[in-house]
This record gives C-alpha cells, structure tokens and sequence, in this order.
C-alpha cells in the first residue's frame, strides 16, 4: 500500500529530477522561476510557484543548482554536480534517478 507521505516524496524527488534535467537542456544551463515552472507544469507535473521554489532551495543547499535573485525572479544555473545528478551519473538521496531514455 502507498502512504500519502510516500506519495508526497515521490512527487518532490520527481520533480527535483525535472527541475535539473530542465537546466542541463537549457542555453547557459540557467533558467527563471517562472519558466521552470511553466516547464515542469508541461512535463506533467502539478507544481506551483512556490512549490517550485521550495524545491529548487532545496536543491541549491545541495549543490546541484546556484541561484540568485534578479527583478523578483529566482534564476538557477546548474552546477556539475546537479548536471551529473540529471545524467544519472550521480545518486543524490532525496533525487529521483532519471530513467533509461
């Protein structure tokens, strides 16, 4: 049986997955807040704004992303680690695994 709070970290480690796969394709590595939402929105994944923000904090605590404030918006650049996090290439515990493409 699949608890709500198994449910819960699934949905987060899914979408942190998504957030750092998002970066490793876009120019620069680096996007904003608002299109990460909107992106991850498009992969299917219901996450609001400030979901995604407590999620990509999460993930600049670990490393994998850098971030800075500019205009009100978050703008995150993925690090080395996180690029190997989003290529399977690193296991980081609260991270989904990506799968076989």
């Amino acid at each position: 049986m699949v608890t709500i709070n198994a449910m819960a970290d699934a949905w987060r480690e899914d979408l942190r997955l998504s957030i750092l796969r998002l970066l490793h394709e876009a120019p620069g590595l680096t996007l904003n807040d608002s299109l990460l939402t909107k992106s991850v929105q498009i992969l299917g994944i219901s996450a609001t704004r400030d979901q995604l923000r407590t999620e990509v904090g999460w993930l600049e605590q670990q490393g994998t992303i850098r971030c800075q404030v500019l205009s009100g918006l978050i703008v995150a650049e993925l690090t080395e680690r996180g690029s190997d996090a989003a290529k399977g290439l690193a296991s980081i515990p609260g991270i989904s695994r990506p799968s076989a493409r």
